[in-house]
């Protein structure tokens, strides 16, 4: 059943977004207002991450769900206008182009 919040569909979920946290890079320079925007987006991705995974381990699979779908909202965003470096991934990533 396609609307049904399976084990199996989280845990692809947490998969993809946890192969994108670990590929991307901060794309703005250090000093510049978009790296404090670029660590905050950050900041937030990694939180959903983590309620996500808590969740997850709880049997929440709604709230999981949520989460890693919020998390992963942060990083296509960051990435898609550009206060990430995803090396053009296309598939981890929604990029614009």
């Amino acid at each position: 059943m396609q609307n049904t919040i399976t084990d199996e569909k989280i845990d692809r979920y947490l998969d993809i977004t946890h192969r994108a946290l670990e590929k991307l890079r901060i794309a703005a320079p250090e000093r510049s207002f978009n790296k404090r925007l670029a660590d905050d987006f950050l900041n937030m991705a990694t939180s959903y991450y983590n309620d996500a995974k808590h969740f997850r381990e709880d049997g929440d699979l709604v709230t999981a769900f949520a989460a890693v779908n919020y998390a992963h909202g942060w990083l296509d965003c960051g990435a898609r206008i550009g206060l990430f470096d995803v090396g053009g991934d296309d598939v981890l990533f929604t990029l614009f182009e």
